[in-house]
């Protein structure tokens, strides 16, 4: 163990040591970050970064009286060193070990859950005004990246702490420009002399000095403040936020610790917000992360000494067959246009951008104003794709609905990330598009069950005239050979792998690999099961669903999604439409509580997601209807002239090949 971080437990222990000794910790601390993050992965470059303004935050205030409001929080690695969890800190994104990202359950040191961007101005606001009502005295500090700043909710906690004027800190971490030593230096000190108490108090007493000076003090007073107004333009460049009532301190140097602990010591105890800009460089310390730093934001695992990715042999991704086919269609159409907000590389987009650099849009951590731009875009006639992770388009909703399904515009939304995402954990899990998109009117909702049939719904949502939205997994397709055409398919209907007449299985997106296997299993049984691949959550293809509702004992759906008005709600709901209300039905999905991080092999199999868990539930259940089939409690089936009846309460329901229903009296039966 390392010389002074063997020493540091808890933040009291921290204190303890000298300020000269820090820059030696933070050296010891990167090397753990390297050690731990090359086997782990995670996110590196920015938590490289934020080493000395962690150390220095922990030195001056006291956690967790003091909160700390990480803003996504991916960067608290260091936070999660220095609060009592060094010991289990190579357990870091793994099933049961640490989070990624800060969990309240995980630390009193940790006070708000968070992984999205955008959130921690609002929630440090909250947190003070609390503090206030219940007469407390601790201090608030919200941590926030400048590219969180490109959200709009961070926007809307700025405005409103600059009008309330509660007394706390925001420390914007800007790691997207470089800092020179004198300029740092220099803005260090005028920041110091700016904030001072001596300072403040010498500007209060000069104003009502002026005051007092008979018939003119007014006049000169005006005057007094308007010089003041102006050199604060001209040398302060946080003219902004001292316009929406914030005290702007910096910029300072966020690497040199003794500048860091002076300027937090000179704002702790000053009345009303502040806003301290701190000039970070991601990646610091590692040359590899310094270069790249995006590349290395969330990094897999390497090798430190030559930077270098372990690489598994794969097959292509979802997400650059996505790309691929992207540029290929927007070569066929010049309407097509990119949109993405700041994943253009966990996207795909940014390959999109380097063959179609005047159709691709990054907007920012700005996932409401992508949509509405998208929107208008589509009005005009162009074709705009947005592709947003499944868990960040949820910030979006509000503009989904209002500024796209109500008018019935042509937007595609393509939701990477959809489903079980891994060790990203409970925040970036994709498991509600499904429930939040198909209840909206004029949404097409859709998913592949591989990474060929991706860039036909890709076509078929480009060319659809209203909204469309299809969902894929993170990670490797399954291999399959791609058409040299991209074709469009027929809306609302889907695909049967294979006929069988005991189970069928309706399977969605990618599920549909696992019901196969499924179903391979079933037939050593002597079970004859049907996969159907169903391509559409909405709309769902009832003459299919009713075909084999009709010609099976029991049908089973299947996703990777909240069963919560998932797809299988989906069926559900289709089924009492047609009123086969009957119909033994077994849904498979993800259940009505939140799932932390941890390898998605391991989670699917903890949740019966794998195929070795869906087929002992579906055995399951298979015996429980033939059970109930066997003692007359069950579904009933009368057969007549090559139809199959359906059965209930004295009423029989006959289906014409064209889904017709007509209902006559009939005397119940079993079936055989």
């Amino acid at each position: 163990m390392s010389k002074f971080l063997s020493r540091v437990d808890n933040p009291e222990d921290l204190k303890k040591l000298s300020v000269e000794d820090l820059p030696l910790l933070a050296r010891e601390i990167r090397d753990m970050l390297l050690e731990t993050i090359s086997e782990t992965g995670g996110h590196l470059s920015s938590n490289l970064g934020v080493v000395e303004l962690t150390l220095a935050l922990h030195y001056v205030f006291n956690s967790p009286k003091d909160k700390f409001i990480w803003d996504v929080g991916h960067q608290s690695y260091v936070h999660k060193l220095l609060t009592g969890r060094k010991a289990r800190f190579k357990t870091l994104r793994q099933h049961e070990g640490l989070c990624g990202f800060t969990k309240r359950e995980e630390s009193e040191h940790d006070h708000w859950n968070c992984g999205h961007g955008g959130t921690s101005i609002s929630a440090a606001l909250g947190f003070a005004k609390a503090r206030d009502l219940k007469k407390g005295d601790n201090d608030v500090i919200a941590i926030i990246g400048d590219g969180s700043l490109t959200a709009g909710m961070a926007f809307e906690g700025l405005n409103h702490t600059g009008h309330i004027q509660n007394d706390i800190i925001v420390v914007l971490n800007d790691n997207e420009m470089s800092i020179s030593a004198n300029v740092g230096g220099m803005s260090a000190h005028l920041s110091k002399i700016m904030t001072g108490q001596v300072m403040l108090k010498i500007k209060q007493e000069i104003g009502q000095l002026l005051l007092a000076v008979p018939g003119i003090g007014k006049e000169i007073s005006r005057y007094a403040h308007k010089i003041d107004e102006a050199i604060k333009g001209v040398f302060i460049p946080g003219r902004l936020f001292e316009d929406l009532g914030f005290r702007y301190v910096g910029p300072i140097d966020g690497h040199d610790i003794k500048a860091l602990t002076e300027s937090f010591i000179a704002v702790k105890d000053l009345k009303g917000p502040t806003l301290m800009h701190v000039i970070t460089r991601k990646g610091k310390g590692y040359e590899q992360a310094e270069e790249k730093a995006d590349v290395w934001h969330g990094a897999k695992p390497f090798n430190i000494s030559t930077g270098e990715f372990h690489k598994k042999k794969a097959n292509p991704a979802y997400t650059s067959v996505f790309a691929d086919a992207l540029i290929q269609l927007a070569q066929e159409d010049e309407k097509i246009i990119g949109i993405t907000a700041a994943m253009p590389d966990g996207t795909g987009i940014s390959e999109f951008g380097k063959v179609f650099p005047d159709r691709t849009f990054d907007v920012g951590m700005a996932e409401q104003h992508g949509v509405a731009f998208a929107g208008s875009l589509s009005i005009e006639g162009f074709r705009p794709v947005v592709a947003i992770y499944s868990t960040f388009l949820q910030r979006a909703y509000d503009q989904v609905v209002h500024d796209i399904c109500l008018m019935n515009l042509p937007v595609t939304f393509a939701m990477d990330r959809a489903g079980i995402v891994g060790e990203d954990g409970a925040t970036h899990q994709g498991f509600y598009d499904i429930a939040f998109l198909r209840t909206l009117p004029n949404m097409v909702v859709m998913a592949p069950k591989d990474e060929n049939e991706l860039r036909h719904m890709l076509k078929t949502a480009v060319c659809h005239p209203g909204p469309a939205a299809l969902r894929y997994p993170r990670g490797s397709g399954l291999g399959v050979p791609l058409d040299p055409e991209i074709k469009t398919l027929e809306i609302g209907k889907g695909e049967v792998i294979q006929d069988g007449k005991d189970i069928a299985i309706f399977a969605y997106g990618h599920t549909v690999e696992w019901a196969q296997e499924v179903a391979d299993k079933f037939e050593k049984e002597g079970v004859s099961v049907a996969v159907i691949n169903a391509r559409f959550a909405k709309p769902v293809d009832k003459e299919l669903l009713v075909k084999y509702a009709l010609k099976v004992r029991c049908l089973i759906t299947t996703e990777e999604h909240s069963l919560k008005g998932g797809f299988g709600s989906a069926i559900l709901e289709a089924l009492q439409e047609e009123q086969m209300v009957h119909v033994p039905v077994k849904c498979i999905g993800i259940g009505d509580f939140v799932l932390e991080h941890g390898s998605p092999t391991i989670q699917r199999k903890i949740l019966k997601l794998d195929p070795e868990g869906m087929f002992e539930t579906i055995m399951t259940f298979y015996g429980s209807v033939a059970e109930m089939a066997a003692s007359g409690k069950g579904k009933e089936w009368v057969a007549d002239n090559g139809k199959k009846r359906h059965s209930t309460n004295g009423r029989k329901t006959t289906y014409s090949g064209n889904g017709k229903k007509e209902e006559t009296t009939v005397k119940q039966s079993l079936n055989g």
